[in-house]
């Protein structure tokens, strides 16, 4: 009798025995069986921070002294017609919280109060922005002054 042989005999009992079915665990879905067998990721989180350190950033402009004076006028004309809760335009620079550098957003809203001494502008939707941040105001309201 050859080695091949003597194998099969040893399985002979079990060879035609109809497949298990567990009566208290659900069949296992063929997406959860290929998951058993898909690779090990090691490095976890390796890609995320790759895909961080390749996301870009802008840096924060620096105004010249006439900028400064022109916004500032600007900002002092808001003041002005704080009770009319004027709508204004922002541009301003927003930090980036993981890396340096981050990036100008525009917002267009009403300014509902200025405290000069913490250097922030509120908004009528609770939101505030931060005077040093500003980069350009612009609105109806410059536009009907400047007329």
């Amino acid at each position: 009798m050859n080695h091949l042989s003597k194998q099969q005999n040893n399985y002979d009992d079990i060879i035609n025995l109809p497949h298990h079915v567990s009566p208290s665990r659900p069949r296992m879905s063929l997406y959860d069986r290929a998951a058993q067998f898909s690779p090990f990721a090691a490095l976890t989180g390796h890609g995320a921070a790759i895909q961080e350190t390749a996301r870009l950033t802008g840096q924060r402009i620096e105004l010249d002294e006439n900028s400064k004076q022109h916004l500032n006028e600007r900002l002092q004309m808001i003041k002005n017609h704080l009770k009319d809760q004027p709508e204004v335009e922002f541009t301003y620079f927003i930090a980036d919280q993981k890396k340096e550098g981050g990036e100008y957003v525009t917002v267009v809203g009403n300014v509902k109060k200025i405290k000069e001494y913490e250097q922030l502008i509120f908004l009528a939707d609770g939101s505030y922005i931060s005077i040093e941040d500003i980069l350009s105001v612009d609105g109806e309201l410059f536009r009907k002054l400047e007329e």
